[in-house]
C-alpha cells in the first residue's frame, strides 16, 4: 500500500514545492504594493491614490485567489468591486482582507518561496563544491565555511545532506497549511455569504423582471408595428386580386403598395431583431461596436479600449447597452462638450467607464435608463457606479465579471 501511494504522495509534495515557488515573485510583488499602500495612508498627499493602490492589490489578490483555490480543489467567491473614493477604500471590509492577506503574503509568502527554492539549490551547490573544491579556489558552503580539503569536503557534503532533508520534511507542510491560512482571509465571511445570497435572490428576481420587460418590448413591437403592416401587405395583395379580375390595369398602384408595405415590415422586423442582441458586436466585437456608437454621437466622443479577450454575449450586450444609454443621457441632460469611454478588463472583471465634461448633477430615478442597466448588470454579477457632483464631471462606470 504505501509503495503504491509513493507517487501520489510525491506528487502532491512537487505541487505544493510549486505553489510556494510561485508565491515567490506574487510575495515580492505584494511587498512592493504594501509600501506604496502604506505610503497613501500615512502621507496625506498621495492618498487619493489610495482607491489605484486598493484596484492593484485587489488584482494581486485575485490572482492568488485563483492559485490557492487551484491548488486545494476549492471555490473562493470574488469580492466586491474596489470603492472608487479613498474614504470608502478605508472602510470597506473587503479591502481590508486584502490588506491583510498583503501583509501576510509579503512575509510568509516570500519567506515559503524561499525556503522551498533555497532547499535544492543549497543541496546541489553543496555537493558541487564537495566534489569540484580542488578546482575552485576559495570556494564556500551555504554556510559561509570554506573548502580546501577533504574533510572540508566531507562536511559540505553532510550540508547538502542536511538541505535535501529539509525540503521534504519542511515545504509539504507549509504547502498545506499556508494555502489554508490564504483561503480563509480571502473569502468574505458568513455574514458577507448571506448578504450575498439575499443580493443573489434580488438580482435574480431583477433579472426576470427584466426579461419579462422585454419580452412584453418585443410582443408590442411586433403587434404594433409589424403584425398591422403584414395586415395592410394582406389587405393590398386581396384588394388587388379583385382589381385583377375587374380592371386589371387599376392592380398595379395597389400591388406596389402592397410591397412598400412589406419592405417596411421587413425594416422593422430587423430593428426588433437588433434591439435584443447588435449584429455589430457579433460581426466587429465590443470595442469595435463602442467605437461606432462614438462615431454617430452628439457629442466628441473618444473610445480608450486595449486588447479585450473574447467576452460572453451576455457581457457584451450589456456592456453595449451601457456606453449607448451613457452617450444618450450626455447628449439629453449634460451640455457636456466631451465624453470619453473607457474598456478594459483588469481582476477578471470589464470595467465600463463613460465620463464627461458635463454640469453634473445626474440622478438615478425610478424609470431612468440607468435603472435599466443596473438591473441589467447586477443580473450578471455586475455593479454600476454613477458618480456626478453638481458642477460635474460626470462618470458612469459598469463593471461585469467574466470570468466564473
Amino acid at each position: 500500500m504505501d509503495t503504491l501511494s509513493s507517487p501520489g504522495r510525491i506528487q502532491r509534495q512537487l505541487r505544493g514545492f510549486r505553489f510556494l515557488v510561485d508565491g515567490l515573485a506574487t510575495g515580492a510583488a505584494a511587498c512592493l504594493l504594501l509600501v506604496v499602500s502604506l505610503a497613501c495612508v500615512v502621507l496625506v498627499l498621495p492618498l487619493p491614490l489610495l482607491p489605484r493602490a486598493a484596484r492593484a492589490v485587489r488584482s494581486l489578490t485575485a490572482l492568488e485567489r485563483g492559485r490557492i483555490a487551484r491548488h486545494l480543489g476549492v471555490r473562493i467567491p470574488q469580492p466586491p468591486p474596489v470603492p472608487a473614493t479613498a474614504r470608502a477604500v478605508l472602510t470597506d471590509p473587503a479591502v481590508r482582507r486584502d490588506a491583510a492577506f498583503l501583509l501576510l503574503h509579503a512575509v510568509v509568502g516570500t519567506l515559503s518561496g524561499v525556503v522551498a527554492v533555497s532547499s535544492p539549490i543549497g543541496a546541489v551547490q553543496n555537493v558541487v563544491l564537495a566534489l569540484l573544491w580542488p578546482f575552485i579556489p576559495g570556494a564556500e558552503t551555504t554556510l559561509a565555511t570554506p573548502v580546501q580539503s577533504w574533510p572540508q569536503a566531507g562536511f559540505a557534503l553532510l550540508l547538502a545532506a542536511g538541505y535535501a532533508a529539509f525540503g521534504p520534511l519542511v515545504v509539504p507542510p507549509l504547502s498545506r497549511w499556508y494555502p489554508r491560512v490564504g483561503a480563509s482571509l480571502l473569502a468574505p465571511p458568513r455574514t458577507l455569504l448571506v448578504q450575498r445570497l439575499a443580493e443573489v435572490t434580488a438580482t435574480r428576481s431583477a433579472a426576470l423582471d427584466a426579461h419579462a420587460t422585454e419580452l412584453r418590448r418585443i410582443e408590442r413591437d411586433l403587434h404594433d408595428g409589424i403584425q398591422n403592416r403584414m395586415v395592410a401587405v394582406v389587405v393590398h395583395l386581396g384588394m388587388a386580386e379583385r382589381a385583377l379580375r375587374r380592371d386589371p390595369a387599376a392592380a398595379l398602384p395597389i400591388v406596389q403598395t402592397a410591397h412598400a408595405a412589406a419592405d417596411q415590415a421587413l425594416a422593422d422586423l430587423r430593428a426588433v431583431v437588433r434591439s435584443i442582441y447588435p449584429p455589430v458586436l457579433a460581426d466587429r466585437g465590443l470595442a469595435q461596436a463602442v467605437s461606432g456608437l462614438a462615431a454617430h454621437s452628439a457629442v466628441p466622443c473618444a473610445v480608450q479600449a486595449g486588447a479585450l479577450p473574447l467576452l460572453p454575449a451576455a457581457v457584451q450586450a450589456a456592456a453595449y447597452a451601457a456606453v449607448a444609454e451613457g452617450l444618450t443621457n450626455v447628449a439629453r441632460h449634460s451640455g457636456a462638450r466631451r465624453v470619453d469611454v473607457r474598456l478594459e478588463v483588469t481582476g477578471g472583471r470589464l470595467v465600463v467607464e463613460v465620463s464627461d465634461d458635463g454640469a453634473g448633477g445626474a440622478r438615478e430615478t425610478g424609470g431612468s435608463g440607468v435603472s435599466g442597466i443596473r438591473r441589467r448588470v447586477e443580473a450578471l454579477d455586475g455593479a454600476v457606479h454613477l458618480h456626478s457632483p453638481p458642477g460635474g464631471p460626470t462618470v458612469l462606470r459598469v463593471t461585469i465579471p467574466v470570468e466564473g
